[in-house]
């Protein structure tokens, strides 16, 4: 099979390499089409190596159809998208049964591929793990990329008050689109003023950077979730003013957990989720779409910043 290969440097080469074998309770999945994240690009860079015994492949997220169903209890055709820990930017992907669900109703492959990896995180944590209500008040930083674009719809259908950070006007004319109620350049203002003491909720990409000021911006009781580290990994806390909110830190990651714990998550995900996508209270925002072998490509437009949503490889017609 056809597949993107990071090669010297961290650049990426189209490749023939071989097609992977069905372990126990794997179905092998003909792609149509891969979303882009930028846990991709952490991989490409050396910096996010994929569990062990998973695929060196990148892409965490897919949709095509069932090429041979294993011992799962899929048919051959079934057209379903995929939860991966690699192995997206290729022709075909062994998936365990449990990461699969079904495309969800007037959805293509590229827009089923550029919602599987931003749902099963944004409800995980504001759904699962924090429990979002309505009337709380929600920061999500990174408003205008593939998972702040999602979590802030989510967010609204849930009643939340939704605060975002970006990093330009244009930026937050879309978050505002999208729904959010209180838009935050951080180049111009310093969030953690603008919102002292009355996030309930916070949704963070930036690790270290922020940790002090969502610690400021937290509400009694608040629970802060920090999902990546563009930030920085180490960072000082003020254990005094987190002790004396109630205040509440969690760090989660989705592709280092088991296979029973992805399972319970896409199953919850496809619940709770899958029909706000299918009655339209949930839109994907794909920004662009990019062939396979311009998967180098993709990942530059991603690094550049000017992104909002996602972005998605297509890999085979339909």
């Amino acid at each position: 099979m056809k597949a993107i290969v990071i090669v010297e440097d961290g650049n990426l080469e189209l490749q023939e390499v071989p097609t992977p074998t069905l372990r126990e309770g794997e179905a092998l999945i003909r792609v149509h089409a891969a979303g882009v994240n930028r846990a991709d690009l952490l991989q490409a860079a050396g910096h996010y190596p994929p569990p062990p015994g998973e695929s060196e492949i990148l892409g965490l997220e897919c949709a095509g159809v069932v090429e041979d169903p294993g011992t799962t209890d899929f048919q051959k055709g079934d057209r379903v998208a995929a939860l991966l820990a690699g192995g997206g930017y290729a022709e075909f992907v062994a998936v365990p049964a449990g990461q699969l669900m079904p495309i969800p109703e007037g959805y293509s492959f590229s827009e089923a591929a550029a919602v599987v990896e931003v749902a099963t995180t944004v409800w995980s944590n504001i759904g699962m793990l924090t429990g979002l209500q309505p009337g709380h008040t929600f920061l999500i930083h990174g408003g205008a990329g593939g998972i702040g674009t999602f979590a802030i719809q989510l967010a609204k259908h849930i009643g939340a008050t939704v605060a975002v950070t970006a990093g330009s006007q244009e930026k937050l004319d879309r978050c505002a689109q999208l729904g959010a109620d209180i838009l935050i350049n951080y180049r111009e203002q310093d969030f953690s003023e603008v919102l002292k003491d009355r996030c309930d909720r916070i949704l963070d990409i930036m690790g270290a950077k922020y940790l002090d000021q969502n610690v400021h911006a937290l509400a009694d009781g608040g629970h802060q979730v920090t999902i990546g580290m563009q930030g920085g990994v180490k960072g000082e806390l003020n254990i005094g003013r987190l002790l004396a909110k109630r205040g509440t830190i969690s760090a989660t990651a989705l592709r280092s957990r088991s296979k029973e714990d992805k399972a319970r998550i896409v199953q919850s995900t496809i619940e709770n989720v899958w029909p706000l996508l299918e009655s339209g209270a949930i839109t994907h925002q794909i920004h662009a779409t990019y062939p396979l072998a311009e998967a180098a490509k993709a990942h530059q437009a991603l690094k550049a910043g000017e992104v909002t949503g996602k972005l998605v490889l297509e890999v085979a017609p339909g």
